[in-house]
C-alpha cells in the first residue's frame, strides 16, 4: 500500500468514526483528538507547576528563590500533612458527583481556573525581599492551595481516561496517542525556554526569577484555554446500572479499596523506588554550574531529551498487545538500572565538552525505557478500578487517591533520604561558605568540579538502587489483559440484568449483553489450543495469532459462564440462602440472624478461586454487619423503616430537568441578545432567575434526602446487599426471556 493510499484510508476512517466509535470501541475520533489536543494545554500547566510544587531538588524553589534542601524537606512534610484531609475531600466529591457532565469533566473548568490564578500569583511574590522563614511560609501556603486546586485539576485529567472507555486495549491506544500529542508542549517549551530566558536576562542562567514572572503566567492561561477542548468534546462512559444510585460512605470506600491487591502492588512500586529520581537534575546542573555548553546548545539538548518520551508512545500499544503490561513493566525497570549506572563514568568526565552530550545519550535511552513503563501507569490504574468495580459492585475511583495517602506518609520518611544525601555529600551551607560563597544558596557548591562529581556520583548510585527496588513488586502483578476483558463483560451483563429487571425494556445495552452471553455459551466448552504444539507442527504466524485470540476468547467465555451459573454452584446456593435469611423479616433481620462467626468463616475451604471469593465476601459481610449494628443503635433506637428511593430519584430527575431548562434558557438569551429583543431578553432573564431559585430549592432537598439515605444505607447495608444478591439471582433467571426478545 502506497503512502497516498494510507493517507486516503486514514482520512476516510477519520470521517467515518469522527462522531461514531468503531465497532467494539467506545471513543469517537473527535473525542480522542480533543483529549490529546487539550492535553497539550494541561501539560503546559503541569510543566509550570512541577517547578512550583515543593520537592527536594526543585530548581525554582532551591536555586532561584533560595530555599536550601533541608528547609524544603521540612515544608514538604508539612505540605504532605495538609494533603491528607484535602485529598479525602476530593475523593468524596468525585465518588459522589452526580453531574450530567460526569465524574471528572466538570473539574477541568472549576479547578483549572483557580489553579492558573494561584500559579500566576505564586510566581509574582517578592521573594527577593523575604527572609528564609518568610519564603518558606509563602511557598508552603501556596502549596497547600495547590494540594486542592492543582491536584484536583490534574487528577481529573489523568483519571478521565478511566471512564471514557471500559476497553483496556482502547485505553492503552488512546493513552499512546494522547502522550504523543501532549508531549509536544514540554518538548517545544524545552526548546524555547532557555532561549527566551537569555532574552529576558541577557545571560545563560535559568535561575533568575524574572524568567518565570514573564513567561509562566501567559503559559498558564494559554494552557487552561487549550484544556477546555477536553471539557467540550468528551463524554464519560461507566459500565454500571442506570437504575441504581447509592451514596458512598467515606470509610466504606476506604476499606473496599484497601482490599484491592493490585492497588498495593502498583503503589508499592512507586513508594519503594523513591530514589530513582535522584539523577534527574544532573544534566541541568552540568549546564548551569559546570558551563558544559551554551544556551543554544542546551536548548537542543533539552529538546532531544524531552523527545525521548515521544517514541515509546508509538510502539507502546503494539508491545502491550504482544507481551502484556507485566512483562513490559519488569523489563523496562530492569533496563533502567543498567542505563542509570552507565552515567557514572560520564559524570567523572565533567568539564570535558563532550561529557554533557554523552550524558544526554544515556538520559535519552533511560527516558525512552522508563516512558514506556510510565505509559502503562494510567492503563494499569484504570484496570485496577475495573477490578474494584467487579469485586465490590461500586465505582469508587476517587477513594484510590485517599488510600494512596498512605504513600504520602511513607514519602515523609523516605523524602528525608535525598536531602540527607545532599547534606552528607557537601551540598550544605558550611561547604558553600568554605568555598567563598555567602551560603544563602547552597547549590553554588556545584560550581566546584570536585564536589559536583562526588555529589552527582552518589545520586546516580542512589537512583540505580531506587530503580532496582521499583521493579520488585511488579513480579506479583497478575491482572492480565484477558482477565480485564472478562471483568468488563461481566460488569456489562450485571448492569443489563439489573436494568432490565427494573424496566423490562430491550435497549442497546441489553442487546450487547445478550450477544456476549451467546458468544460465551458457544465458546465456553470448546477446547483451547496448545500453541507450543501448534508451533512445532509448523503453524504459520497468522494461524498462531488467530488461535491465541481464540484461546483468549474461550478463557473470557468461561469466566462469563461462571458468573451466569454462580447461583447454581454450592457456594452460590449458600450465598443465596444466607441472603434470604438476611431479608426475611425486613431491614433489621441481620440483627438477629444466625451467621457464621469469624473463626468459622476462616475455616472455610480455599481449594478453588470460588471458595476463596466466598471466604473473602463472608469476612467482609461480617465487618459490614458489625458496622451496621453500631449505626443502627446510634440512629434508629426505635426501629427503622425502609427508605423510599423513589423520593431521591424523583429529586434527581427534577434537578436534571431544571439543569436542562437553564441550558435552554441560556441558549435563548444568547439568541435574544443577538436579535436585540429587549422585551424577550427581560422575560428570559426573569425565567432564568426563577429556574435558578427552583434548582437551589431542589438541591437543598437532595442534600437533606441524601443525608437520610446515607445513614439508612449504612445502618441496613447487610440488608441492602442481601436484597441485591436475591435480585441478581432472580434477574439471572430471566435470561431465557430476554434472549427470546432479542
Amino acid at each position: 500500500m502506497t503512502i497516498k493510499e494510507k493517507i486516503s484510508g486514514f482520512l476516510k476512517s477519520a470521517k467515518t468514526y469522527w462522531k461514531t466509535p468503531p465497532k467494539g470501541r467506545y471513543m469517537t475520533y473527535k473525542e480522542i483528538a480533543s483529549l490529546a489536543g487539550g492535553g497539550i494545554g494541561v501539560r503546559i500547566i503541569v510543566y509550570c507547576f512541577q517547578q512550583m510544587t515543593i520537592s527536594t531538588g526543585n530548581t525554582l524553589l532551591g536555586n532561584t528563590i533560595g530555599i536550601d534542601p533541608m528547609a524544603l524537606q521540612v515544608i514538604y512534610i508539612i505540605s504532605l500533612l495538609t494533603s491528607f484531609p484535602l485529598t479525602a475531600i476530593r475523593a468524596h466529591m468525585i465518588d459522589n458527583t452526580r453531574s450530567m457532565k460526569g465524574k471528572y469533566r466538570p473539574y477541568i473548568i472549576s479547578m483549572g481556573l483557580p489553579t492558573v490564578i494561584l500559579g500566576s500569583a505564586f510566581i509574582w511574590m517578592p521573594y527577593e525581599n523575604m527572609s528564609l522563614f518568610a519564603k518558606c511560609a509563602v511557598v508552603l501556603a501556596f502549596n497547600i492551595a495547590f494540594q486542592f486546586f492543582y491536584s484536583f485539576f490534574n487528577d481529573s485529567y489523568e483519571s478521565l481516561i478511566n471512564v471514557l472507555s471500559p476497553n483496556s486495549i482502547e485505553r492503552s491506544d488512546v493513552l499512546s496517542i494522547r502522550y504523543v500529542v501532549e508531549n509536544l508542549s514540554p518538548s517545544i517549551v524545552g526548546i524555547i525556554f532557555p532561549i527566551l530566558a537569555k532574552l529576558v536576562t541577557g545571560t545563560d542562567t535559568l535561575y533568575d526569577i524574572r524568567i518565570y514572572r514573564y513567561l509562566y503566567p501567559p503559559m498558564l492561561f494559554a494552557g487552561f484555554l487549550v484544556s477546555m477542548i477536553i471539557y467540550v468534546n468528551t463524554s464519560e462512559k461507566i459500565v454500571q446500572p442506570k437504575t441504581r444510585r447509592m451514596p458512598i460512605k467515606f470509610f466504606d470506600a476506604f476499606r473496599a479499596v484497601a482490599r484491592n491487591k493490585y492497588f498495593w502492588v502498583v503503589s508499592l512500586a512507586g513508594w519503594i523506588g523513591f530514589l530513582e529520581v535522584g539523577f534527574h537534575n544532573i544534566m541541568q546542573w552540568m549546564y548551569n554550574y559546570q558551563q558544559a555548553c551554551s544556551a543554544e546548545q542546551y536548548a537542543v539538548i533539552t529538546a532531544i531529551a524531552g523527545n525521548a518520551s515521544f517514541w515509546p508512545n508509538l510502539v507502546g500499544p503494539v508491545l502491550i498487545r504482544k507481551y502484556g503490561k507485566k512483562k513490559i513493566l519488569i523489563i523496562t525497570n530492569a533496563l533502567s538500572i543498567v542505563f542509570i549506572l552507565a552515567m557514572l563514568p560520564v559524570i567523572r568526565q565533567a568539564g570535558k565538552p563532550e561529557a554533557i552530550w554523552i550524558l544526554l545519550v544515556f538520559t535519552f535511552i533511560n527516558q525512552f525505557i522508563t516512558s514506556l513503563g510510565h505509559l502503562l501507569g494510567p492503563s494499569c490504574n484504570a484496570d485496577i478500578r475495573d477490578y474494584q468495580h467487579y469485586i465490590t459492585g461500586e465505582r469508587i475511583d476517587g477513594m484510590f487517591a485517599t488510600v494512596g495517602l498512605i504513600g504520602n506518609a511513607i514519602t515523609m520518611v523516605t523524602g528525608l533520604v535525598l536531602p540527607a544525601i545532599y547534606e552528607r555529600t557537601g551540598l550544605n551551607k558550611e561547604t558553600a561558605m568554605s568555598l567563598g560563597y555567602d551560603g544563602s544558596i547552597v547549590y553554588e557548591v556545584l560550581n566546584d568540579r570536585g564536589y559536583f562529581i562526588s555529589i552527582c556520583s552518589v545520586l546516580i548510585i542512589a537512583s540505580a538502587i531506587g530503580a532496582a527496588l521499583n521493579v520488585i513488586p511488579y513480579f506479583f502483578y497478575d491482572f492480565t489483559e484477558t482477565k480485564q476483558k472478562a471483568i468488563i463483560r461481566v460488569l456489562k451483563i450485571r448492569a443489563m440484568f439489573e436494568d432490565y429487571s427494573q424496566s423490562r425494556q430491550i435497549t442497546d445495552s441489553v442487546r450487547e449483553a445478550v450477544e456476549i452471553i451467546r458468544e460465551s455459551e458457544s465458546l465456553a466448552k470448546a477446547k483451547s489450543f496448545d500453541l507450543a504444539a501448534e508451533k512445532r507442527a509448523g503453524a504459520s504466524r497468522k494461524e498462531l495469532s488467530e488461535k491465541k485470540r481464540l484461546n483468549e476468547d474461550m478463557a473470557i467465555a468461561a469466566f462469563v459462564m461462571e458468573e451466569l451459573e454462580k447461583f447454581e454452584s454450592i457456594e452460590g446456593i449458600a450465598q443465596l440462602e444466607e441472603a434470604r435469611m438476611l431479608v426475611k423479616n425486613g431491614p433489621e433481620s441481620f440483627m438477629s440472624a444466625a451467621l457464621p462467626t469469624k473463626s468459622e468463616i476462616k475455616a472455610f475451604p480455599m481449594s478453588t478461586q470460588t471458595q476463596v471469593n466466598r471466604r473473602r465476601d463472608a469476612l467482609i459481610r461480617l465487618e459490614n454487619i458489625k458496622a451496621a449494628k453500631r449505626t443502627m443503635k446510634k440512629h434508629y433506637k426505635n426501629g427503622v423503616e425502609e427508605f423510599d428511593v423513589n423520593e431521591l430519584n424523583g429529586l434527581y430527575e427534577a434537578e436534571n430537568r431544571a439543569q436542562a431548562s437553564l441550558l435552554e434558557i441560556s441558549r435563548k438569551i444568547k439568541s435574544a441578545k443577538d436579535s436585540g429583543s429587549k422585551e424577550t431578553l427581560k422575560s428570559l432573564n426573569s425565567s432564568l432567575k426563577e429556574v435558578k431559585e427552583e434548582k437551589a430549592v431542589i438541591a437543598h432537598k437532595i442534600k437533606v434526602a441524601e443525608s437520610r439515605y446515607t445513614v439508612y444505607c449504612r445502618a441496613v447495608k447487610p440488608y441492602i446487599q442481601a436484597q441485591r444478591v436475591i435480585a441478581q439471582a432472580e434477574s439471572y433467571s430471566l435470561l431465557d426471556e430476554i434472549k427470546s426478545l432479542v
